[in-house]
C-alpha cells in the first residue's frame, strides 16, 4: 500500500457535506466509490482534513488515501480529477511517508466567507455566497475584526452539537475586502483551527456589528462570557470556502503524539 495526499476543490451546493453519512451525498463517499472502482473492486477509505457542512464549497481541501500500487502522480491525479463528478476537481496528487495525516497533522487553516450586499441581489451568486440585505457600516466592522486575533476560547462562537472540549483556538489573520464593484464583501480567517460552524458566527456577528445592532468593541466581552447566546446568528453555508490547509514543519504522527 502507498499513501497519496491530494488537494482538491468541490462546489458544495448539491453535496450534504464532505463527510461520509447514511443519508444524502457527500464528497468522501464520491471519492471512496472511485477510488475503489480504480483499485479494482479493493475498498479505499479517504481521510479529509476535517469537515465541511453541506453547501460549503472548498478550494483548498486535503485528503489522503491508501492505493494498493504506485502510480505516476500525474496520471492519478488525472484520473481522479476527469473520472470524479463534475463538482470534484483535484488539483494536486503526492506521495506521502505513511504517517502523514490529513486531519491529525493540519497546522493552519484558511477561509474565506464572502457576502453578497448588492441592490439587487445577484442570481449567479445565490450558491456562492451568502446574501444580506441590510445596511452596512464597514467600518464598523474593521474596528471589530482586530479583537479576534490571538488566542482565546471561543466557546461563544461554537455551534451547539460539537463534541470538542478544548475551544481555545489562535486566529492569525482576520480581514475584510471589498470587490472593486462595492457588491461583495470576502471575509479571511487564518487560524490553527475553527470549532463547529466558528466561522460563520463570526461573519453574522460581523454583520450584525455593521448594521449597528451590536456595539464594535463587544467582541471581547462575548468571548470572555463563552456564551454562544451572546454572539450574533449563524451567517448561511454557502458563502464559505475552505482556501487552504497546512502542515508546516510537521513530520507524522509521531511527532504530533511527542507534543501532544
Amino acid at each position: 500500500m502507498v499513501r497519496y495526499k491530494a488537494i482538491i476543490m468541490y462546489d458544495g451546493s448539491n453535496f450534504n457535506g464532505f463527510q461520509r453519512q447514511p443519508n444524502g451525498r457527500t464528497v468522501q463517499e464520491e471519492l471512496e466509490k472511485l477510488l475503489t472502482k480504480m483499485a479494482d473492486g479493493n475498498p479505499v477509505m479517504v481521510h479529509g482534513s476535517g469537515r465541511t457542512d453541506a453547501r460549503v464549497h472548498a478550494l483548498g481541501q486535503v485528503i489522503h488515501f491508501d492505493f494498493p500500487y504506485e502510480r505516476p502522480l500525474e496520471r492519478m491525479r488525472f484520473a481522479l480529477d476527469t473520472q470524479s463528478p463534475e463538482d470534484i476537481a483535484v488539483r494536486e496528487v503526492e506521495l506521502v511517508d505513511e504517517n502523514f495525516h490529513a486531519r491529525y497533522l493540519v497546522t493552519e487553516k484558511t477561509y474565506q466567507f464572502k457576502v453578497d450586499i448588492g441592490k439587487p441581489r445577484s442570481p449567479f451568486r445565490r450558491h456562492y455566497a451568502s446574501y444580506y440585505p441590510y445596511p452596512l457600516d464597514l467600518d464598523l466592522i474593521r474596528r471589530a475584526l482586530p479583537d479576534l486575533l490571538g488566542t482565546h476560547d471561543f466557546t461563544s462562537f461554537c455551534a451547539s452539537g460539537s463534541s470538542v472540549e478544548e475551544k481555545v483556538r489562535t486566529i492569525h489573520e482576520a480581514s475584510l475586502a471589498v470587490n472593486e464593484a462595492g457588491d461583495q464583501l470576502t471575509f479571511t480567517f487564518r487560524g490553527d483551527g475553527f470549532l463547529y460552524k466558528m466561522i460563520r458566527i463570526l461573519v453574522g456577528t460581523l454583520l450584525k456589528i455593521g448594521n449597528g445592532r451590536m456595539a464594535a468593541d463587544s467582541i471581547p466581552l462575548i468571548l470572555a462570557a463563552k456564551n454562544r447566546n451572546l454572539a450574533g446568528p449563524t451567517a448561511h453555508p454557502e458563502g464559505l470556502y475552505l482556501v487552504e490547509v497546512r502542515y508546516d514543519g510537521v513530520k507524522g504522527i509521531d511527532h504530533l503524539a511527542a507534543n501532544e
